[in-house]
């Protein structure tokens, strides 16, 4: 079947009128010759978005290598027909649903809410746009069988995505295999035909708000505000999400004072009118924020990405330009592991985790206060599988401080430890940036950086990583490789991944992976010295060098 044959038989199964008109217009400039039109038929009927650990996630767009409302339909009817699959005699299987505030989040969401119900699965969707935190924790709380969020989490505005929690024996964390490929075979199975045939029903249910309400309890007891909070002066921006409600409560039930926030980007807007890429990490994106806080005299600065499963913190400095600094994922991962350290009962086995990606000095913690410490494929669905797990966390803004709650980073929650640890801080004087020098003086000097690959072409990132394994560096930044771990079939307990992890000779670490979220190539650098001044040497050579080995 040629593309335009594919696109003809999509478009008479369309039932959005904004991606039938787009498609529509394509295949009549292609039938009058347009190349350029029959190029991107080509590229949207040409693949097929791959369902997998992370779920979906693409551009927003008519054909199957889109996002779009056939695509979800066939998503949620094939999970369906999993969690069918796997139920007992008499057993319904439920499923919450919940969305976040992009284009096509909430149609998504209803579209996925309809097709499980007509499916037999009792389907139950959350009452409004809210956080990735919420559902993962609505999944627990509900005791479902699964979770669907729809959310391109921090990706760029006209991206969307379909994540997917599995309960019971999984603990409300998100899929991994072999599940993602069950779940696959079931939604290619249904996309052979045409969702028109798939029964649909209005007979779902809305979330109660005593859902939300449990959430917000349980998250403003992770750490309820210390005399230090009295009047400390914060800026917060929710970077056009969703996070801003959901937190604005959970302050008042946990003592804060309300920040200031940056309105530009306070409300949900999918437009994401203020950034182009709307990820705290991303340069330019906290500009706004750093701003308010300049001009509003604050303290901090927390920021979350657009469905608050991230979490981005920024303190004063008068050596950076523009006199904010935000800390990098690792410090404040760093911060947090050591509060946790500090509370974690040494006698059940509590363990530290975080991707292998993220700082190594999560295991000095560990080790310095008699606990366990694992490390992770990167992504949340391993991180939150590790065993008697007391916390976890990615340098990638991804923390996860109360995982009897929630099985998946949650920035909000993280946001509240955090301004614990301020407000703590503050009352005696001092600051979080004093806590990362005491940080520093306890563990030594942990100094971290990344250089990331964006490409258009994703074979240049199957490329490179060929090239690297087909002829190993035997230096980087002029330091020797003293071994070289390929981690293509697995190592120790660590399933197989797509990761080369390059060990030095001056004891520097170096890995190289493909985003598993983003068409980047990401290098992950790690150094540990005495001293700041002797860690950023070490580092900047590196980050050289670095640079040098994925341009070749």
């Amino acid at each position: 079947m040629t593309s335009v044959d594919a696109a003809r038989a999509w478009l008479a199964q369309d039932p959005d009128p904004v991606t039938a008109a787009e498609l529509a217009a394509l295949i009549d400039a292609s039938d009058g010759g347009d190349a350029t039109a029959g190029a991107d038929l080509a590229d949207r009927f040409g693949g097929r978005l791959a369902f997998g650990t992370a779920g979906l996630r693409g551009r927003l767009g008519a054909g199957p290598n889109r996002m779009n409302r056939v695509l979800v339909t066939q998503a949620a009817a094939g999970l369906a027909a999993f969690l069918l699959s796997r139920a007992g005699d008499g057993e319904t299987p439920s499923v919450v649903i919940g969305y976040d505030g992009r284009r096509n989040s909430d149609v998504f969401a209803r579209d996925s809410a309809e097709v499980f119900a007509g499916a037999g699965v009792r389907a139950i969707l959350l009452p409004r746009l809210l956080p990735t935190p919420v559902l993962a924790f609505a999944v627990r709380h509900l005791d479902a069988a699964a979770g669907v969020m729809v959310t391109a989490s921090h990706n760029p505005p006209d991206d969307n995505g379909y994540k997917v929690y599995l309960g019971g024996a999984d603990e409300g964390s998100q899929i991994v295999s072999p599940a993602d490929a069950e779940i696959a075979a079931f939604i290619d199975e249904i996309a052979a035909g045409d969702i028109r045939d798939l029964p649909r029903s209005t007979a779902y249910e809305i979330s109660p708000e005593s859902v939300v309400d449990a959430y917000v309890a349980a998250t403003a007891a992770v750490a309820p505000a210390a005399a230090g909070a009295a009047d400390l002066p914060w800026v917060y921006t929710a970077m056009h999400g969703v996070g801003w409600e959901t937190l604005s409560t959970i302050l008042e039930v946990a003592g804060y004072p309300a920040p200031v926030v940056v309105a530009e980007q306070i409300e949900p807007d999918g437009a994401f009118p203020t950034v182009a890429f709307p990820n705290p990490e991303e340069p330019g994106a906290m500009d706004l924020a750093f701003a308010t806080a300049r001009a509003s005299g604050a303290e901090l600065v927390i920021a979350n990405d657009p469905d608050a499963d991230r979490l981005a913190v920024a303190v004063p400095d008068d050596t950076v330009e523009g006199g904010w600094r935000r800390l990098t994922g690792n410090q404040t991962g760093l911060l947090l592991g050591w509060r946790a350290a500090r509370t974690a009962d040494t006698t059940s086995g509590a363990t530290l985790a975080c991707s292998l990606v993220s700082s190594p000095g999560l295991q000095t913690i560990a080790e310095r206060y008699g606990l366990g410490f694992s490390a992770t494929l990167t992504g949340f669905k391993w991180i939150s599988r590790a065993p008697h797990l007391a916390f976890g966390f990615e340098e990638a803004l991804g923390y996860l401080v109360n995982p009897e709650t929630v099985r998946d980073k949650d920035g909000i929650s993280a946001a509240i430890a955090l301004l614990g640890m301020a407000s703590e801080a503050r009352a005696e004087g001092r600051t979080l940036a004093d806590l990362l020098g005491d940080f520093e003086r306890e563990f030594g000097v942990f100094a971290s950086d990344q250089v990331s690959v964006r490409v258009e072409d994703l074979s240049i990132i199957s490329d490179t990583m060929a090239a690297l394994r087909a002829a190993p560096p035997t230096q980087v930044g002029g330091v020797p490789v003293a071994s070289i771990d390929d981690l293509l079939h697995g190592a120790g307990d660590l399933p197989p991944g797509d990761v080369l992890r390059l060990w030095l000779e001056d004891g520097s670490r170096v890995i190289v992976r493909p985003s598993g979220t983003e068409p980047k190539l990401k290098v992950y650098l790690d150094v540990r010295a005495d001293t700041s001044a002797e860690a950023s040497a070490r580092l900047t050579a590196l980050s050289a060098g670095a640079r040098e080995l994925v341009a070749a």
